[in-house]
């Protein structure tokens, strides 16, 4: 009974592996050679554009007005994103992520939760309610500038998880400090609006 339950677990993780690799295959196929894929999409933003914010600039998502505080880059072989960290003067910590663009741009607001106890690892989290489901993980260079409480450059590690179709569970370690957990929830472009800058009006 033993070596037949043993047999079965080998085979489940056996499966969920397999359904992993198919899963990333599938998502670099997709994108054709020379192309970078859609989480990292090469653009040329433009300046008023999400990619392009700067520190001090001001947006309203959700009808919640924003100020970018810091802007951290990142980089994962061929991928490249964007967090903008962001201040409502509430005290809690958000940030705004934009990766891709044209019709693969993906934009999430975060929200931190310092209270919360869970790790990483985990093919499941269970977290406020609700079960995320681990999605990808990975280890990306990144270079900071604004009010980021980090050093100007170095390295961030993440695991990713997602519930839903909308929802997001993202942890981060920057260099050899622990886990930033934060909740996430996916935006659509309509719910962002960057105002002219003085110099655009």
């Amino acid at each position: 009974m033993d070596l037949s339950v043993a047999y079965l677990a080998a085979v489940a993780v056996l499966a969920v592996v397999v359904v992993v690799l198919v899963v990333r295959a599938r998502r670099r196929a997709a994108t054709r050679p020379g192309e970078r894929p859609a989480r990292g999409r090469a653009t040329e933003p433009s300046r008023g554009g999400p990619h392009g914010l700067s520190v001090g600039d001001r947006l309203r998502i959700r009808e919640r007005e924003y100020a970018v505080s810091g802007t951290i880059r990142l980089v994962e072989g061929d991928w490249s994103w964007v967090q903008h960290l962001l201040d409502d003067g509430s005290g809690t910590h958000h940030r705004l992520s934009v990766e891709g663009g044209g019709p693969d741009l993906e934009l999430v607001l975060w929200t931190a939760e310092p209270g919360a106890t869970v790790t990483p690892g985990a093919p499941t989290i269970d977290l406020g309610g609700r079960r995320y489901t681990w999605a990808e993980t990975g280890q990306a260079r990144y270079t900071a500038i604004g009010e980021t409480g980090l050093p100007a450059a170095g390295t961030m590690r993440y695991h990713d998880y997602q519930s839903g179709g909308d929802a997001r569970l993202s942890f981060e370690a920057y260099g050899e400090e622990g886990w930033l957990v934060a909740r996430g929830d996916l935006l659509d472009p309509a719910e962002l609006t960057i105002p002219p800058t003085a110099e655009e009006r």
